[in-house]
């Protein structure tokens, strides 16, 4: 049965589209959400997840390979370079994800995800072979435009494709799969930066081609997915989608609790939706959910970019670690980030959004303040140091997932790539792009006071985002996305 599911997938019934404004009245949703776990999903989850693995491999390269870049003969890195290259590859990312999230709206989620995976692989090669700052800080720019890219399409067809009672746990598993990356990423460097095995010199650059290996496999295993029925019903093409939708259907079993009748929705379809209707949707009709995802972008965006992207100056200049020992640190690190969303997110569909955002986003945000004061006296090892931050991106992992969530599932479908990409650029623009070279510069000083003062400003975003959430979040576990947000192609109300 997985085989015509494939099928499907390979060789999509060549439909011609619907001309702009046939009316369908149409089950897809229902049937979708109410199907059992099956291997179709797992298949999916494995595709998808490989995504964020490569960005957490790329996101832990670029921290543990900064003491090597800063001894590295010919390119001499400082501490502000490391911080401007960070930067550039997070500006990369913010600009990616707005112009591929709006084409993927436009064009539909498959097609971008090869784009995006194109220009991934290219630039992560291409990194390997830099030459100066310049060089390095462009390739990263570009390698996370690809990465952008990814983002926007895959959290909206994580969104269409996974059953309803499944959804939180399975968005927060998936990107919190970024871990299993970080982790990978951590032993490339422990081996890489070893003078008894390689020239260090040699070893980074080894270690970006790592990704870009990784990469290649990823294509294969996109075949595996199909283009969003949810996407293909509004945008002219519902046979291309009852067909997508009943090969699914043979793989899996109906939910007990489905009902005998289902429900519909009546839907006109277009060909594409005017940047004109997706800013009166995002900031007029929806604005106070627009206020709930920048907040919790922003907040969790400076925190995680802030600190991962410095933990390796922190332990080479505050603690004296070596640069090529300092992949062993961040395996304790990561392994708390992906328990934290495999063990908490479950709770995302049973106590629901708001409760869990406003607790993971809150205790993280107490423990960061803690931690930072620990370090300020200088009570902290490198040992127990590693071992505060594991505990505490052990609930800042699933919050910062949340984020994620909350803006891919709150939103029409129409416009879900495009919001997720606004909301991640400008939240990833005010505090990601920010962080690192801010505690760049925090770092330069010697000063833990003022490493300090910067986890301050963290653990406050966090906790202000952890009362916005928890007051005006959508209670959007187990309901159907067209329950949440009703499509603008819709001409009634699911009935």
């Amino acid at each position: 049965m997985a085989d015509s599911v494939s099928a499907a997938i390979t060789e999509p019934p060549q439909v011609p589209p619907a001309a702009t404004g046939r009316v369908i009245d149409t089950d897809i949703p229902a049937r979708l959400d109410g199907l059992l776990w099956s291997r179709f999903h797992t298949r999916v989850v494995a595709a998808l997840g490989i995504t964020w693995i490569l960005d957490g491999l790329e996101v832990t390269l670029a921290g543990a390979l900064a003491g090597a870049l800063k001894d590295s003969p010919s390119l001499r890195f400082s501490n502000l370079d490391i911080g401007l290259a960070n930067s550039a590859y997070l500006a990369g990312a913010v600009i990616g994800a707005l112009g591929f999230g709006w084409l993927t709206d436009r064009i539909g989620r498959k097609k971008l995800f090869f784009i995006t995976l194109a220009l991934y692989l290219t630039a992560t090669a291409a990194t390997a072979l830099s030459w100066s700052v310049t060089s390095y800080a462009l390739f990263r720019f570009l390698t996370g435009a690809g990465i952008g890219g990814e983002y926007t399409a895959i959290n909206s067809t994580i969104q269409e494709l996974v059953p309803a009672r499944y959804r939180g746990w399975t968005d927060l598993v998936i990107n919190g799969s970024f871990w299993i990356g970080a982790a990978i990423g951590a032993v490339c460097a422990i081996v890489l930066l070893d003078p008894a095995v390689i020239d260090p010199d040699h070893g980074w650059r080894l270690a970006y081609l790592t990704g870009a290996a990784i990469g290649l496999v990823v294509f294969a295993m996109r075949w595996w997915i199909p283009e969003s029925p949810r996407w293909l019903m509004i945008h002219g093409q519902p046979e291309r989608a009852e067909a997508i939708v009943a090969d699914i259907e043979q793989s899996a079993r109906h939910a007990p609790d489905r009902p005998r009748v289902l429900p519909k929705i009546k839907l006109r379809m277009r060909t594409y939706t005017p940047l004109l209707e997706v800013a009166k949707t995002l900031f007029g009709t929806y604005r106070q959910r627009s206020l709930v995802g920048l907040v919790l972008m922003t907040a969790q965006a400076f925190f995680y970019n802030a600190i991962f992207f410095t933990y390796a100056l922190i332990l080479t200049d505050f603690f004296g670690i070596s640069a090529n020992h300092v992949g062993w640190y961040i395996l304790p690190f990561a392994a708390g980030n992906f328990l934290g969303p495999l063990l908490l997110g479950r709770l995302f569909d049973t106590l629901g959004r708001r409760t869990m955002i406003g607790f993971t986003y809150g205790v993280s945000g107490l423990l960061l303040a803690l931690s930072g004061y620990l370090f300020s006296i200088g009570a902290l090892s490198a040992q127990s140091q590693t071992i505060a931050w594991m505990v505490i991106f052990f609930f800042a992992s699933p919050a910062a997932s949340a984020a994620y969530l909350t803006v891919s599932e709150t939103f029409p479908l129409e416009v879900r790539a495009l919001a997720i990409a606004i909301f991640y650029a400008i939240g990833t623009g005010i505090g990601g792009v920010a962080g690192p070279a801010l505690f760049g510069v925090l770092i330069d000083t010697g000063s833990r006071g003022s490493v300090f003062a910067g986890y301050l400003f963290g653990s406050v975003l966090m906790m202000a985002a952890a009362v916005i959430g928890w007051r005006y979040g959508i209670a959007a576990e187990r309901r159907s996305l067209e329950h949440v947000a009703r499509p603008l192609a819709a001409t009634e109300d699911i009935r």
